[in-house]
């Protein structure tokens, strides 16, 4: 059942009952293998005419409540939970393209990501073309009678830049290409691209839909006929599943997910602006500031502005790293969405694989640094932050 708000839903939309036991929670079906009644059930369970679990990569009762819950919370017929947010993408683009088949794609993404677009998907006959994804005119120019697919995050990775969504779904809906969005910075909590026409919606579960630094997962969110398509071709057969705890894991995840998405918002924005008024500091890119590229779209394509936080300091490589070692309470870690601050160098981690001019031409220079804000005092995260910057000065 799906309820009128978004606090409600994240812990009760789409939940499987135990008749059996009445268990308020949510049972863990710790079971490889699903047993049959008959041999006549099996055969009518693996033609598809009749319902129910088979085997653990073809479905699991734990994952699917947090497949129908997703799929509430993102506004989407139906969704997928794979092993990994690397396992929802990969999942999804692989299903929805094939040898001879043209991408677009922002320049800025994930660092992953951007290495299975240019190097796998170039070695499967793919043609993938990097673009600003903001400028509707450069995507224009780069469609192809081929292209199938438009990929890009908002807020992309590392350098928060904030992708309209209406813009790209005009673009995909009038041309026929399928537009997918990844939606890990801002979790269905903040933000929902299927309500602008976004037609898949890819996350990393890892991050805030988990919260707790102790699992790794991926969502795919779309209609139920491409998700069926995903879960019986790719998905199957690649083998990118989700395990029934870690399910269970992200479910507990998601019962906190609004409040938490508060805290974090609440530090990010105090951190911000303190960062935005330190002369060590070069620029910062948050949504939440005025002086960001995104700020007019907090409030109608965002419902706030996150919890990610990237800026620039003023300095090099090396006064960058002495910076970064210099933190004690902040974490160099290079994960999000955690209770803890995590904070990491894209030039010499997540983005390391991208070339130094590709890099440049992406805005991830030397200096960057991505902060994921924690649930810790604001004030706290700011002491530490100074007490780094101070030791530069020095």
């Amino acid at each position: 059942m799906k309820w009128k708000n978004l606090e409600t839903n994240t812990i009760h939309a789409g939940k499987i009952l135990d008749e059996q036991f009445g268990a308020l929670n949510t049972p863990i079906y710790q079971t490889s293998t699903h047993v049959f009644e008959s041999t006549a059930q099996g055969g009518a369970r693996f033609s598809g005419d009749e319902q129910g679990y088979i085997y653990g990569r073809l479905g699991n009762p734990t994952v699917r409540e947090l497949e129908r819950r997703m799929a509430i919370l993102e506004g989407t017929e139906d969704a997928a939970a794979t092993g990994s947010g690397m396992g929802a993408v990969s999942s999804t683009i692989f299903a929805l393209l094939k040898s001879g088949d043209h991408m677009i794609a922002s320049s800025a993404l994930y660092g992953c990501t951007y290495a299975l677009f240019s190097n796998k998907c170039k070695d499967l006959g793919i043609e993938v073309s990097f673009v600003d994804i903001c400028n509707e005119t450069a995507i224009r120019n780069v469609l192809q009678e081929n292209t199938r697919v438009i990929y890009a995050e908002t807020p992309l990775n590392p350098n928060m830049i904030c992708v309209d969504l209406n813009m790209i779904a005009k673009i995909g809906q009038t041309t026929g290409v399928t537009t997918v969005i990844d939606n890990t910075f801002m979790s269905p909590a903040l933000q929902q691209p299927a309500a602008f026409g976004i037609d898949v919606i890819v996350h990393s579960a890892t991050k805030y839909l988990n919260g707790h630094g102790d699992v790794i997962a991926g969502i795919i969110c779309a209609k139920e006929s491409l998700i069926s398509e995903i879960k019986m071709t790719t998905l199957k057969n690649m083998g990118a599943i989700l395990s029934p705890h870690d399910a269970w894991l992200v479910i507990r995840g998601l019962k906190t997910l609004h409040l938490r998405m508060e805290r974090h918002c609440e530090n990010a924005q105090q951190v911000a602006e303190f960062l935005e008024a330190e002369p060590l500091v070069k620029v910062v890119y948050f949504p939440g500031l005025i002086s960001h590229q995104g700020y007019s779209l907090v409030g109608s394509q965002m419902k706030a502005a996150g919890g990610m936080i990237a800026f620039e300091l003023n300095g090099s490589f090396s006064d960058t790293v002495h910076f970064m070692d210099t933190l004690e309470l902040c974490k160099r870690a290079v994960s999000l969405g955690d209770a803890e601050t995590l904070i990491q160098h894209p030039a010499s981690m997540t983005h390391s694989g991208y070339d130094p001019e590709t890099r440049r031409q992406a805005g991830i220079s030397d200096s960057l640094i991505r902060l994921s804000v924690g649930l810790e005092h604001a004030d706290d995260i700011i002491a530490d932050l100074h007490q780094a910057l101070e030791a530069c000065r020095n």
